[in-house]
């Protein structure tokens, strides 16, 4: 049996270089490439696994990309279901200029996913036994996959009693909202989409979370906040915590790895402040990796001593 179920509609092979500066025409000579295997989910997975729960990573694959994306997991010891479909699995691809210390993230849409691929998808996922009972969906959706799907995914769950966390945007988001979730992940800029509100003061971002925890839409809120921390709302209260100060080799994967360590102390009945320390560590530790390396357990373990977490 599994700890924690994550899902991932649209994954990818991720592949990561760097060079010298980012220039139009001009052939860009680059450094060697990291791949990795990649999309929301499997990367709280991959977190998940470092932190010692076991996650199941349940993903759609198809074509060359798609045997690539299981060696790949299967390499890092992360267990995984690919539901099979006929398109290929996509790449994406990031580039870091050297000269401005800027990622360039080059996202391709996904395959199209048939009615009877997504809907296995759903099947797959509504079939595992989780221990926690809890399951995080995270990323976009391939083209072919109705808006709503994860608002049928949380219904679905809930049926066998386990919930649901979420990391999207767009109308995915807000129909999942309609439908409740667990725990959903915003950036302060989805944040305001949500709720139409003028979010220009720490006060007003609270109202706003705490908007959607007492209409019932999420029970946990977790507002990103890039730079300046997190924040986490429950009906019971609300916590803040600073970024941690650190030098930056690659932006990408913060946002997932805060998740992973944020959901494996839920699961193992730690309190929201202390969840939200070991979220704000991984985000901190993964900033320090290249790529999609995401956060490291030794980085991690060194950071968390320096996060304070503020009730509000």
């Amino acid at each position: 049996m599994t700890d924690i179920l994550t899902i991932t509609m649209n994954p990818a092979v991720d592949v990561f270089t760097s060079t010298a500066n980012v220039r139009p025409t001009h052939k860009l000579r680059c450094g060697p490439a990291l791949v990795h295997p990649g999309g929301g989910g499997i990367n709280v997975a991959r977190v998940l696994a470092r932190l010692d729960v076991q996650a199941l990573a349940l993903y759609p694959a198809g074509g060359l990309t798609g045997g690539v994306l299981r060696k790949l997991l299967e390499a890092e010891g992360v267990p995984g279901r690919a539901v099979a479909i006929a398109g290929e699995t996509r790449e994406s691809f990031t580039v870091h200029d050297e000269g401005s210390g800027q990622d360039y993230r080059f996202v391709l849409p996904g395959p199209h996913l048939t009615g009877a691929e997504w809907q296995a998808c759903l099947e797959a996922a509504v079939t595992v036994p989780v221990a926690s009972r809890l399951a995080v969906a995270s990323g976009s959706l391939p083209p072919g996959v109705p808006d709503d799907v994860y608002a049928r995914l949380a219904r679905r769950l809930a049926t066998q009693g386990v919930r649901l966390a979420l990391d999207t945007s767009g109308p995915a988001l807000a129909a999942a909202l309609e439908a409740g979730v667990y725990l959903v992940k915003p950036s302060l800029r989805e944040l305001g989409d949500l709720t139409g509100a003028v979010l220009d003061t720490p006060a007003r971002r609270l109202a706003a979370c705490r908007s959607i925890v007492h209409a019932g839409r999420a029970e946990v809120v977790a507002l990103s906040l890039g730079a300046e921390g997190a924040l986490l709302v429950t009906r019971e209260g609300a916590w803040q915590a600073a970024a941690l100060a650190v030098p930056v080799a690659s932006t990408v994967g913060a946002g997932d790895s805060f998740l992973g360590a944020l959901l494996a102390a839920r699961s193992r009945g730690m309190g929201f402040d202390e969840a939200l320390a070991r979220g704000i560590a991984a985000s901190a530790a993964a900033l320090l990796a290249s790529g999609t390396a995401l956060c490291q357990r030794a980085d991690f373990e060194r950071l968390l001593p320096q996060v304070r977490v503020q009730p509000l």
